[in-house]
């Protein structure tokens, strides 16, 4: 599976690692970790990173992002990582890289690269990096494995969700053989500030029903203004609040910002990809997302939602 790309790889002496914007663990966690792979791998060779932050993640080592001036796409490999759409990827400059390669655990919506490397069976994008790395008999250091481990327990939910299988364990099991921290990442992760913790109770409040099983929140600019909160921790980071009520099979969360209303899409029995992919977005079964155009168009998702759920055949 991973041939083209190995190849693709060792022919470039220059190679840029982008993934999705509005990271997440595992977006992060993957090209932080691929970097740290190849660096150690081909000391040789220039690997570099790009794209916007996460302040959440930044305990991650390496988690800095690199200056790269358009003249360094010039004869280099461009990597997109943990990206099922090209709208979604950070940093779109990719395009004047010499070659393209694309590696991805997300429902494949479009071709984005010259090689393509996309398997849903892996639970998170770390873990499709981290078997890349075993197959091909890359170095994997102890801070690629932390990078790597801590995209695996995001996108599994702390290995909770159902997208966990034998073969992420197998893989787990060989990243903590390098020898990290696993406390480090649990306290970097999951002990909150009471700050984060009223603003969680402040959205629990939020919470309004579609229907018995349809939950959604939606929060206006001025609103999501108004918390102090980054976008990414009120859209990806508040809808959780909904995952665990019981009798709701589908949730929404909803966040207008500058560039639409961010909507995070969540079921533990539907697979609600294809609601994503209707308003231009993309990710899983269970778990996607989208940003649309209007308020309107977000009460739109939501009455398909419902009738999803109302009628899933």
């Amino acid at each position: 599976m991973f041939e083209k790309i190995l190849d693709a790889i060792k022919a470039y002496d220059r190679i840029i690692i982008h993934r999705h914007q509005n990271p997440d663990g595992d977006a992060l966690g993957a090209q932080i970790g691929l970097c740290h792979v190849l660096k150690d791998s081909f000391p040789q060779k220039e690997i570099l990173k790009v794209g916007d932050m996460s302040p959440r993640y930044a305990f991650i080592e390496g988690a800095v992002m690199d200056e790269v001036a358009d003249k360094d796409y010039e004869g280099a490999l461009a990597i997109i990582l943990d990206t099922s759409a090209k709208t979604l990827i950070s940093d779109d400059r990719y395009t004047l890289a010499d070659k393209t390669a694309r590696i991805d655990h997300h429902i494949y919506c479009e071709t984005i690269a010259d090689i393509e490397v996309t398997d849903t069976s892996y639970e998170s994008c770390c873990g499709l990096i981290a078997a890349f790395a075993m197959e091909c008999g890359l170095t994997v250091s102890s801070a690629a494995a932390k990078a790597l481990y801590t995209g695996m327990i995001t996108d599994s939910g702390r290995f909770r969700y159902d997208s966990t299988t034998a073969q992420t364990f197998r893989i787990a099991a060989f990243l903590m053989e390098r020898k990290f921290d696993t406390n480090d990442i649990y306290r970097n992760l999951y002990a909150d500030d009471f700050k984060f913790i009223r603003l969680r109770a402040q959205f629990v409040l939020k919470v309004q029903f579609a229907t018995p099983s349809v939950a959604y929140i939606y929060t206006t600019k001025e609103e999501a203004d108004a918390s102090g909160a980054d976008l990414f921790t009120i859209s990806r980071g508040m809808v959780g609040v909904m995952s665990d009520i019981r009798g709701v099979s589908a949730w929404v969360n909803f966040t207008e910002s500058d560039d639409g209303v961010l909507c995070e899409i969540r079921s533990s029995l539907y697979n609600i990809n294809p609601i994503a992919k209707k308003y231009g977005g993309g990710g899983h079964a269970k778990a996607s997302g989208a940003t649309l155009k209007s308020r309107d168009e977000a009460m739109a998702l939501l009455n398909d939602l419902v009738t999803l759920t109302e009628d899933p055949a």
